[in-house]
């Protein structure tokens, strides 16, 4: 098959739905093999491998929490066992906890960065050895977040996570350069996923963000993915290092109302 992607194979964590979803399509859509990972839904997995594979790719489902280092070594195996290889990770798995600051449980705390940066951290070094053994290159984009940057009360730990992954993308962009593996981050906004239902459905929320968007609304999945599949491509071969913001200009304009 042709496409930009041809021939590759990547992982994509999360993609059961939102952004990690459309980001498995487009990849498919482009002749990639996606490795579909879930956790507990396999029912939306099995949806997204099913639009994978309609779109003009191949998709297979492989359970994997990413907080568990097993299941993160076993994920990128059964990408080699399966498919033969694998060339580019997409750490798309992200939660986050509102609390106020001094209401911040342990166990809440754990939760974000264990699936935000813990797990982003320890899939990456799976992904990477396997490339560096083969002296293969290869390709990391994690979907961080405006908040990697930008404030954001009420959501310490996920702020914590994202501020971690954004250094951690600087430091092996230094560290994996030689190995011809290129990291970037992703940073999306207010993008209109099931994690923000709730903001959605309430309108004076929605109106008081939408008024600091300079583009007056939402960003859609597909607009992160086009960034995703750029990153991915041949067409970023010389890109390693930077945070691409998928925002609308939210990080420009943002005050807290």
């Amino acid at each position: 098959m042709s496409g930009r992607l041809a021939g590759k194979v990547a992982i994509v964590t999360g993609s059961g739905s939102g952004i990690g979803q459309s980001i498995a399509i487009r990849f498919a859509s482009e002749g990639a093999t996606v490795v579909v990972d879930y956790r507990n839904n396999i029912e939306t997995s099995q949806e997204t491998a099913s639009k994978a594979e309609a779109a003009g790719g191949k998709a297979i489902l492989v359970r994997a929490d990413v907080t568990n280092l097993a299941d993160t070594q076993n994920l990128v195996n059964q990408a080699y066992q399966q498919l033969g290889r694998c060339d580019i990770l997409v750490n798309n798995a992200g939660i986050e906890k509102n609390a106020p600051f001094w209401d911040v449980t342990e166990a809440d705390y754990d939760a974000v960065l264990n699936v935000n940066l813990k797990g982003a951290f320890f899939l990456t070094q799976a992904f990477v050895r396997r490339l560096r053994d083969a002296k293969l290159p290869g390709r990391i984009i994690n979907i961080s977040s405006v908040h990697e940057d930008l404030a954001f009360p009420n959501f310490s730990s996920y702020c914590a996570s994202k501020g971690g992954m954004r250094t951690l993308m600087r430091n092996l962009s230094v560290e994996l350069g030689p190995l011809n593996i290129t990291i970037n981050n992703i940073a999306p906004g207010a993008i209109a996923t099931p994690i923000n239902t709730k903001l959605m459905e309430d309108k004076p929320k929605l109106d008081a963000l939408l008024k600091n968007i300079p583009l007056g609304r939402m960003g859609t999945p597909d607009e992160v993915s086009g960034v995703a599949l750029f990153l991915a491509s041949d067409d970023a071969a010389y890109v390693t290092g930077s945070t691409y913001y998928v925002d609308g200009g939210l990080i420009r304009n943002y005050h807290e109302q």
